[in-house]
């Protein structure tokens, strides 16, 4: 048996198929051209005749990394491609834009379509190791043949198929360490910690009672700073002397250390990884099959993932006219959840908030008050404090570690991915086939709320949710493809249903009766229970026609008419279509012989796509929420108002490219420019409150905006001999968005830090304007609204001939940039000496800017029990003295703290995203223990960054705002592949 461990790619030699591999060059005539062959939208194509915007991912580009879903292969890996990482929490995928922000109210998400089907679960249930390639499409030439689905782009996923030859076996394992790959901010610890609360309580009594003496605010601060503020004392001095006229008593020393809430929750976590597949197959039928097995424990503790995968697929030429085919895929996973940061952000449950913001002078564990010794409960547990003597600031009667380990909240899901097709050659030229896919997804989803701490105590809860997803897709194709002379047609024709199940089940119950059952059985109350069911349903027609003449001359055009549920009969159906055309100058008489030029092809598309993945199965229709019962009284609520006109959000666009290569492609590459205008935005339009309607606004189609930029990629062998090869590669993309209409009445939305306004980007910000730090008295001074700008107040001054006021209320909003990058993208590096080879990828982001609120929490200039940063060391504390940190001062700390330009950031970053060292054993070595190939390697992902400031995240989220989420991992792997 043999195994091909590279992904074969696909090529036309005269009319029949072949396997481009390095071992088989002979097999190939060295004067037949060679046609590669792409996957596109409901087939295939050369790609010297596509004329749209088509990145292809080989296997061999992510088969070696670490990774859980495919989705993270996709950061770095084509131009105008922008990721949001995912979180630390194994399993979890990031979030994907192409081409910008494709919409404001509705999803911005790409459409995934897996062996010719749509596909909507979870991408962590494809095992990547499954996977054959990837294309990501990214303009209406490549896109418009799946219509209302396409705006946002779409992304093809083929998984791998068997070979005709000899059986091939492959077996891969790999073990590594799970850890933290952004750091935490640097805080002050606990002897810091004291004096600068005991300064910002002095400093706010000297501003609250004028005429205050320096020494008695002194003594009030010292009398205030345990008692009043921080309620702990840690040291073995007094409380009265702790901090005496601003200086930590010399004397005091620590009564204990235990004072780290991180290390408890957050080690090292552990990641392992079995793949075993077989494939091959005769002159008629082909069949691949494989079984995957992961375990990942994060880095923070009851965090986990663990996937088992099978499936098999099989093609057979059962005549010679017809070919049959079908696959089927497995998968079971499940998993401890970590606490979702994000939705959680200031939830006394959230551990990454907690674990940063405590204050360092509080222990997460009990101890005696007289010898100061940890306690311990009579089964030898260590017991946890529950915070009745921590400041306001330091969650008192909470304890997140204890939490975390007594509450729970478990997932499983179970997963069948199928899909068949048959394949009917009528003729020479036309070929009749249909595809059908059937996915279900079931998932289960169980917490359990403590009765100790916490908001389920004292009598703990349980909640359980289920819900199961069924999709169905179906659809007719007619290819009819023909030359006459140098002339080349394609031309399809389909129809397709697609089908979409949604079944929901949620009970809650309070009350546990006996430990250690989570069962809603074994609880008292019921609190809720509910079910729900929706269903979607979609229809479309399509055609494409491709001619090309000589391959130098190339038009393409296609139509497809959808109707969808979503949306009322009056304006459920729309067509959506492209035209593109391309020249390839290297097929010109003056080009054809040139050894400098390989490939030169100027090409450029126009068309039209939608959206209707709007939130409501049902925005058509207004609608009301049961549930709301009095007793035995039955209640509803109005819960949703519907404009019946409401329709897709439009999407016209633009592209026009060259792709190029020189010196035999040694060098290739592409230069791209697209311009994306989505009409009939879906926005929230605001009704009067005595309306009666939800939230008081009405979902329509109101607004227009546009994403446009340059996408620019490159590809070079450096070096390319027998024992050596150096290669690079780098893409980089520019991005504007901008509101060109707003209507109904709309002039803005002010949603956080963001304000929606025609000639502005939807992730623009709208803050109050940050000035600076008074260098008199170290106040903080932000530009004043021009409603007070001629008034006279205390709080209103001039500094330096500006007019600027010390309160945030009188503030001037304004915008303050964009979280928008000037610049993104990727560059990598393989090389490759004799059977060694290393690569290496590096994603990064120049301009724009994050509003970072992580950073925000630990700059108070009045903490009662929160964690500082070690920048608030640089406070004012001397006249005259420049600074950016105003004064501590417990009296006007809100103004220090509130919201605004001050806490924008430089989103600037650099990340080595993954890196991959592997040796390849020589056959000839192998060939005598019977093995046709091993190789062992060392794989890690997310292993370093540079940000602008330690602790910052700045590709967290698209919007550019920070949240206290489970940070990204850094896993390190090391392995060995061997096949037979």
């Amino acid at each position: 048996m043999k195994l091909i461990l590279s992904t074969a790619v696909l090529f036309f030699v005269g009319g029949h198929v072949v396997e481009a591999q390095k071992t088989k060059r002979d097999t190939i005539p060295q004067d037949t051209k060679i046609d590669e062959i792409v996957v596109v939208a409901y087939g295939s194509q050369k790609r010297e005749t596509m004329v749209g915007s088509n990145t292809e991912v080989k296997a061999k580009q992510f088969a070696d990394r670490p990774i859980t879903s495919i989705g993270q292969a996709l950061d770095g890996a084509s131009a105008g491609v922008k990721v949001s990482t995912g979180t630390g929490q194994p399993g979890s995928s990031p979030s994907i834009q192409i081409r910008g922000i494709g919409s404001y109210g509705i999803t911005t998400a790409p459409l995934y379509v897996v062996d010719g089907t749509i596909y909507t679960g979870s991408l962590a249930a494809i095992n990547p190791n499954d996977i054959a390639s990837f294309n990501i499409l990214k303009d209406a030439a490549s896109t418009s043949l799946y219509g209302s689905a396409a705006a946002n782009g779409v992304v093809l996923i083929t998984t791998k198929s068997g070979r005709k030859g000899k059986d091939a076996f492959n077996f891969s394992m790999s073990t590594g360490a799970v850890g933290r790959s952004i750091p935490e901010y640097d805080r002050v610890n606990v002897y810091q910690y004291y004096p600068l609360i005991w300064e910002s309580i002095r400093n706010g009594r000297m501003t609250s009672v004028p005429g205050t003496t320096v020494a008695d605010a002194n003594a009030y601060a010292t009398a205030q700073l345990i008692s009043g503020v921080l309620k702990t004392n840690v040291f073995n001095v007094p409380d009265n002397q702790l901090v005496v006229n601003g200086i930590l008593n010399s004397n005091a020393q620590l009564k204990y250390t235990d004072l780290d809430w991180q290390k408890p929750l957050m080690n090292t976590g552990f990641r392992q990884n079995y793949e075993l597949n077989y494939s091959g197959g005769s002159n008629t039928t082909t069949y691949f099959s494989s079984v995957g097995y992961t375990n990942e424990t994060g880095y923070l503790i009851k965090s986990d993932f663990e996937r088992f995968t099978a499936r098999l697929k099989v093609d057979s030429q059962v005549k010679s006219w017809l070919k049959l085919g079908s696959s089927i895929s497995g998968v079971s996973s499940n998993g401890n959840n970590s606490v979702e940061g994000v939705d959680n952000n200031s939830a006394y449950i959230n551990p990454y908030r907690w674990t940063r913001t405590m204050g360092p002078i509080y222990s997460p564990y009990a101890h005696d008050p007289n010898t100061f010794a940890t306690l311990y409960d009579s089964a030898g547990n260590i017991m946890y404090d529950a915070g009745s003597a921590r400041g306001a600031d330091a969650a008192a009667g909470r304890n997140v570690i204890q939490e975390t380990l007594l509450n729970k909240d478990l997932s499983k899901n179970y997963y069948i991915i199928s899909r068949a097709y048959a394949e009917i050659k009528v003729d020479p030229y036309l070929t009749l086939s249909t595809n059908v896919g059937y996915d279900i997804r079931n998932n289960r989803r169980s917490t359990y709320g403590n009765k100790i701490i916490g908001d389920a105590a004292p009598g703990g809860s349980a909640e359980k949710f289920s819900f199961t997803e069924q999709t169905f897709t179906w659809n007719q194709l007619l290819n009819y493809k023909r030359k006459f002379g140098d002339h080349n047609f394609e031309f399809l024709l389909g129809h397709e249903n697609y089908k979409f199940m949604y079944e929901y089940l949620y009970g809650y119950k309070k009350g546990q009766i006996v430990d250690d059952n989570d069962e809603l059985v074994n609880f008292v109350t019921p609190s809720s229970l509910t079910s729900r069911t929706d269903n979607y349903r979609k229809e479309g027609v399509f055609s494409r026609l491709n001619y090309d003449y000589k391959s130098k001359y190339l038009l393409s055009g296609s139509i497809r008419w959808d109707g969808s549920s979503r949306f009322a009969k009056d304006v459920r159906w729309d067509s959506f279509w492209s035209l593109g055309a391309g020249w390839r100058l290297k097929g010109e008489e003056f080009l054809s012989n040139s050894n400098l030029i390989s490939e030169l092809k100027l090409r450029g598309s126009y068309g039209e796509v939608g959206n209707d993945r709007t939130d409501s199965y049902y925005m058509y229709k207004s609608t009301y929420t049961l549930g709301y019962n009095n007793a035995q009284e039955p209640g509803i609520l109005f819960g949703f108002l519907a404009d019946p006109t409401i329709t897709w959000e439009a999407n016209k666009q633009t592209d026009v490219g060259i792709d190029f290569g020189f010196l035999n492609n040694r060098i290739t590459g592409s230069v791209e420019y697209y311009n994306r205008v989505t009409e009939d935005l879906i926005f929230p339009v605001p009704v009067p409150v005595s309306s009666g309607v939800p939230d008081n606004t009405i979902s329509r189609n109101v607004g227009t905006m546009y994403n446009r930029g340059f996408e620019f990629s490159i590809n070079a062998d450096v070096i390319k001999n027998q024992n050596f090869t150096w290669n690079i590669n780098a893409n980089a993309s520019t991005l504007k968005n901008q509101i060109t209409e707003l209507s109904n009445g709309i002039t803005e939305i002010i949603n956080g830090t963001k304000k929606i306004s025609v000639g502005h980007s939807v992730y623009d910000y709208w803050l109050r304007q940050w000035y600076g730090v008074d260098p008199a008295d170290g106040s903080p001074l932000f530009l004043v609204a021009d409603t007070y700008a001629n008034t006279t107040a205390a709080d209103i001054r001039t500094v330096n001939g500006q007019k600027v006021t010390t309160n945030f209320n009188k503030a001037k909003y304004d915008y303050s940039g964009t979280a928008i990058p000037d610049l993104f993208g990727s560059f990598g590096t393989t090389i490759t000496y004799k059977q060694w080879s290393l690569s290496a990828m590096f994603t990064y982001q120049l301009g724009g800017k994050t509003y970072d609120s992580n950073y925000a929490a630990l700059m108070s200039s009045y903490s009662q029990g929160g964690a500082l940063s070690t920048d608030i060391l640089d406070r004012w504390t001397t006249p005259g003295q420049i600074t950016d940190i105003p004064a501590l001062n417990s009296s006007t700390y809100t103004s220090s703290n509130a919201a605004s330009s001050r806490w924008l950031v430089s989103s600037d970053f650099l990340t080595l995203r993954q890196a991959t060292l592997s040796y390849s054993f020589a056959p000839e070595t192998l060939s005598q223990l019977g093995v046709s190939g091993l190789r062992i390697l060392v794989s890690g992902e997310n292993l370093w960054s540079k940000t602008a400031r330690k602790g910052l995240e700045p590709a967290q989220a698209f919007n550019g705002t920070a949240s206290n989420r489970y940070t990204p991992a850094r896993v390190v792997t090391i392995g060995f592949n061997v096949s037979f």
